[in-house]
């Protein structure tokens, strides 16, 4: 650990010896019940709000709505994942060489829920191609400050949380979030968008995700005890430092979870339009919406607890494998199941995406040094969004021409192909060298 001295932004010098490593440790013990309550509150609030917008259920529904069309569908999830492909690199470039990371977090979190509020408003003031074109443009600036917060949180909460207690914060926070989540999901369906409240359902939803984020982030503003960073990289150009990429990928464990963690986020493009499928069969309502969105999000939640204990105890490659045994049985269900095995069949879906989520932005921090973590959650989170960016254009296109086969298909065989990965050639970086 005695490394030449790195220059921060700032002309302060970080020094990532053995007094700089315990005086962190110690802030951070001395301020983890504060800094560990303030999270869980804002993840409660920020899960809660969020996953009305993020859930594949409401917004595809809301998007038919609008066009009638699967294809378009696809455009506005592609342009909600589009956004947060290039902003987790500027992202990790602007957090890796700065000392304190909170008011940056503040900052890109406002803008995404500024996004939110935009489509309420959209919702009850426009109509036609305007409405159309304000909807997705706010879908592309709601995941690029999607994905520079991402970047942004999980590096803060590295810094916050020990290892061993990340798993069973997140899990106490995305159930408590998730159950709230669940229950308003029910209710936006059958009340909200089925009754026309305030003269526009989907805008009510819309602003009530805006107002509960709202809550979260300025708990997170208020109640944060952030340390200085133990670590830091020197300011390089963008240009510099992306040349330096090659440099992660020579760890091999990481180089394979990112291609398996691609072939996952092929499978998890289909999400938006398991809704479509079955609303062809059953017919799409706001029951059906509310009915599924529950057993999705009930199941996310409950999960939580599971998975963040399992990761705790054992490490999160446990999890993440897990997380796609399930979605291989959902999706199982999904295509041969009937009646109430419909339901069950978005209860593993939930189950897994639940834990794909967990996984993919906490294994990421223990693949290699402290201060190359802001990068690799950049990369991580770049491949996720290039594959969810493209992905839902063609499958879009794909079942305007020919059904949803080929999606079912490719959604079997890419989960296939990331468990092979994780299985053989990404090892428990926890008890690795």
């Amino acid at each position: 650990m005695n490394e030449p001295p790195a220059t921060t932004g700032n002309d302060e010098v970080a020094r990532p010896d053995e007094d700089v490593w315990g005086r962190h440790h110690a802030f951070m013990e001395a301020n983890l019940w504060r800094n560990y309550a303030t999270n869980l509150t804002h993840g409660v609030f920020g899960m809660t709000g969020f996953r009305l917008i993020y859930a594949p259920t409401i917004i595809p529904a809301y998007l038919y709505l609008l066009t009638g069309s699967a294809a378009a569908v696809g455009l506005g999830t592609a342009l909600l994942q589009l956004g947060g492909t290039v902003s987790p690199i500027l992202s990790g470039a602007q957090v890796e060489s700065r000392k304190r990371i909170l008011p940056y977090a503040v900052t890109v979190g406002s803008l995404m829920r500024v996004m939110v509020l935009a489509l309420a408003i959209a919702a009850w003031t426009l109509e036609g191609t305007a409405l159309l074109a304000v909807t997705l443009a706010a879908f592309l600036l709601l995941g690029f400050f999607s994905g520079a917060q991402r970047v942004a949180f999980q590096m803060l909460m590295a810094k916050l949380i020990p290892i061993d207690r990340r798993g069973r914060l997140q899990g106490i926070r995305n159930m408590a979030g998730g159950l709230i989540a669940a229950g308003l999901a029910w209710v936006a369906g059958h009340y909200f968008i089925a009754q026309e409240w305030l003269g526009n359902g989907y805008a009510t939803t819309f602003l009530l995700a805006f107002l509960l984020t709202s809550v979260g982030l300025v708990v997170l503003r208020l109640g944060i005890r952030e340390p200085g960073a133990p670590r830091l990289r020197p300011v390089l150009p963008l240009r510099d430092r992306m040349g330096q990429f090659g440099e992660l990928l020579q760890h091999r464990d990481f180089r394979a979870f990112l291609f398996a963690h691609g072939l996952a986020a092929v499978a998890r493009v289909g999400l938006p339009f398991w809704t479509l499928f079955i609303g062809d069969r059953l017919g799409l309502d706001g029951a059906l919406i509310g009915s599924l969105s529950l057993a999705f999000l009930a199941a996310d939640t409950m999960s939580n607890l599971v998975w963040g204990s399992l990761g705790d105890r054992i490490g999160f490659r446990a999890v993440y494998l897990g997380s796609l045994l399930c979605s291989l049985a959902g999706l199982a269900l999904l295509v041969l199941g009937d009646g109430w095995l419909v339901y069950a069949s978005f209860v593993a879906l939930g189950f897994g995406f639940s834990g794909w989520m967990m996984a993919a932005v906490t294994l990421v921090l223990e693949f290699g040094a402290h201060e190359d973590i802001p990068m690799r959650l950049a990369l991580t989170t770049t491949v996720e969004g290039g594959v969810s960016s493209v992905g839902p254009i063609l499958v879009g296109l794909s079942i305007a021409a020919l059904g949803y086969a080929p999606l079912i298909v490719a959604a079997f065989a890419a989960l296939i192909g990331s468990l092979a990965l994780m299985l053989w050639r990404v090892r428990e970086p926890r008890g690795s060298a």
